[in-house]
């Protein structure tokens, strides 16, 4: 029945899928995923990636949206939680309320921005949403070392393994957010297929490289 679960989304969201496939889609090879909660409206043809925590405890193994490699401020990356204050010589990270509910105790996490390599903080040991009614403190495991994780460098929290792509989603789909974010089941593509390249979201060229992707005009194909 429809609602019992997130999947796909029906309504003004849904794409046209003419937009994404030039191919026949029923000849394309995909296989099943979980997509973790947290994360809004996943446009079909957005580049996933995985997360790969070595905890179980928290989201190992779902599917989380990949992560560009631009850094400005200004991509469409819901795989990033920016920071809402500077985060120096402390495991305390703290990000938007809203932004926790992409993140449990357990998941490992980078903290990157424009200007550093990015520092991997381990596992998240707590999140705190109580001190505070407009963010988040997560705590991790390993302390911030870098001076320069600031709002002004774009700095965010996101979850290890969201900078290897590993997939394109194949229907646009809702994990929610907040508090009642639940996840959704989808589909992610693997090979055998032609894709128009402007439908696709967040495949950039080390996405391209990842997936051993080939760009001819308009086209993008495996």
């Amino acid at each position: 029945m429809q609602g019992d679960s997130p999947n796909i989304k029906y309504g003004s969201m849904q794409r046209d899928y003419r937009r994404l496939f030039y191919s026949d889609e029923a000849v394309c090879l995909m296989v099943p995923i979980t997509l973790a909660e947290g994360y809004g409206n996943l446009k079909a043809g957005t580049a996933l990636a995985k997360n790969t925590s070595a905890l179980t405890t928290g989201n190992k193994n779902k599917y989380i949206p990949y992560n560009p490699s631009a850094q400005t401020g200004a991509e469409d990356a819901p795989v990033r939680a920016y920071l809402r204050q500077g985060s120096t010589n402390s495991v305390d990270v703290h990000i938007g309320l809203i932004d926790s509910y992409k993140f449990k105790v357990g998941d490992d996490v980078i903290v990157d921005n424009s200007s550093l390599s990015g520092e991997n903080l381990g596992a998240i040991t707590a999140i705190d949403r109580t001190t505070y009614t407009d963010r988040a403190v997560v705590s991790a495991t390993v302390a911030v070392s870098g001076t320069g994780y600031t709002t002004a460098t774009f700095a965010y929290l996101a979850v290890e393994g969201c900078d290897d792509c590993v997939g394109i989603l194949s229907k646009s789909v809702d994990t929610g957010t907040g508090v009642n974010a639940a996840g959704a089941n989808a589909g992610m593509l693997l090979k055998n297929y032609v894709l128009y390249t402007a439908g696709l979201t967040n495949v950039d060229s080390a996405a391209i490289a990842d997936l051993s992707l080939t760009a001819l005009g308009q086209f993008t194909y495996k």
